[in-house]
């Protein structure tokens, strides 16, 4: 063979090694006791862990960028104390595992994936955590992925012992998209972030669905929260995209917003059972558009100064009572000639224009003199009550302070997609 044949193999030979190297290893990895913890030690940057079928110890941390894949059954189980697998390098993926064997101490945060802020990237996807006490939990890195995961949490603890299915502190860009999320205390929580997304979540028999506490210019998009306490629950936080998501079943508040300011709240469904479709504290400069709010107990209750906001094109239909304000303002409920659409207004659309002929106002003195004294309410089958609705009805004056929906929709407008 020549020189410059041999040159040719040997250079040919020299690439496909550095190839090899540059895209990383990929090596199975039996379960065993400390199999993983070992395999993590001798891995390089680059390689992928093959978790092979059976239990896998933990706690596991990996400090460099790896790829772990789970085959059919492989699952890291922790000892019952602590985080089962903690995150601590960027661009590390963890994928088709199951994760469980979390320790109980709130304090510490104990969780089955605890990704620090080191943790930039990371990609956990299509896992199965359960039975820890935070599921995932995102303290700090940046632009970290959480999707595709089914997460369960304990259900042997009292609702406010328990930890949430995904929890997430300053980590800026973040999503939360897709997963299946059952039996925490909140499904996803975040706090003190910013420019986070959380779409496409099913959240089931938890607290609150959403919770999102100071974080600022994000997406709650497409989510479906069911049988919870409170579906989406936004406070101290501004700028907030809240777009397409259904709150079914839900006991006490479909969406919550508590000085929460300039968000944008549209084409969300809050279906019949909650005590309040929507609620508003001290919230302002807020654009509701495009909602189905039915078969609440209230459709919208505001107060604390929420009369700063754009309520238009929306749907309130068959809440026992559709609006409650107490206080004496007149709030304008329509925009560039288009109210909301109240199922219980029986007025008459003469020109055919699908507005209403009439300003529909849901609240009247009785209702004000209800909410002041609910004891009065003892007395609403009297004829003093029906006086007093009668006298209103012959002197508009009468009328108090409330909502006023100038232009009200003869029917329901077509719900608004993104």
């Amino acid at each position: 063979m020549g020189v410059v044949a041999r040159a040719g193999r040997s250079l040919l030979l020299t690439l496909s090694l550095v190839s090899a190297t540059a895209g990383g290893a990929e090596r199975e990895v039996a379960p065993g006791d400390d199999a993983l913890v070992r395999a993590l030690a001798a891995a390089a940057p680059g390689d992928t862990l093959v978790l092979l079928p059976g239990d896998h110890a933990g706690p596991v941390v990996i400090d460099r960028p790896l790829t772990i894949e789970g085959r059919a059954g492989a699952r890291i189980v922790g000892p019952g104390h602590g985080r089962v697998v903690t995150v601590d390098a960027p661009d590390v993926r963890l994928s088709g595992v199951t994760v469980t064997g979390s320790g109980l101490t709130l304090a510490s945060e104990d969780s089955g994936v605890f990704v620090t802020a080191r943790g930039e990237r990371a990609r956990i996807e299509a896992n199965r955590l359960l039975g820890n006490l935070i599921g995932v939990n995102l303290k700090g890195p940046r632009d970290a992925r959480v999707s595709d995961n089914r997460i369960e949490g304990r259900r042997d603890l009292r609702m406010n012992e328990r930890g949430n299915g995904v929890q997430v502190w300053n980590a800026p860009g973040s999503v939360v998209a897709d997963n299946d999320i059952r039996f925490g205390r909140d499904g996803i929580f975040v706090t003190t972030s910013r420019g986070n997304v959380f779409r496409g979540n099913r959240l089931s028999e938890l607290r609150f669905a959403v919770h999102y506490m100071y974080t600022d210019d994000s997406e709650v998009s497409a989510n479906v929260s069911r049988g919870n306490h409170i579906g989406y629950a936004i406070m101290f936080s501004h700028r907030i995209e809240v777009l397409g998501n259904v709150s079914d079943g839900d006991r006490d508040r479909g969406l919550l917003f508590n000085y929460a300011n300039d968000s944008h709240i549209r084409g969300n469904r809050v279906l019949p059972a909650a005590e309040k479709c929507v609620f508003l504290y001290n919230a302002n400069g807020n654009v509701l558009s495009g909602n189905r709010f039915e078969g609440c107990e209230t459709g919208i209750h505001f107060t604390a100064g929420s009369e700063g906001n754009t309520i238009a094109g929306n749907a309130f239909v068959a809440n026992r009572n559709q609006v409650k304000y107490v206080g004496t303002r007149v709030v304008e409920w329509s925009a560039d000639g288009r109210g909301n659409y109240w199922s219980d207004n029986t007025d008459f659309d003469l020109n055919g224009d699908g507005i209403a002929e009439r300003p529909y106002r849901p609240n009247d003195l009785v209702d004000h003199l209800v909410w002041r004294h609910p004891l009065a309410r003892l007395l609403l089958a009297s004829p003093a009550m029906h006086l007093l609705a009668a006298a209103q009805s012959q002197f508009p004056g009468l009328h108090p302070g409330g909502v006023r929906d100038s232009a009200p929709l003869m029917s329901p407008p077509p719900e608004t997609r993104r």
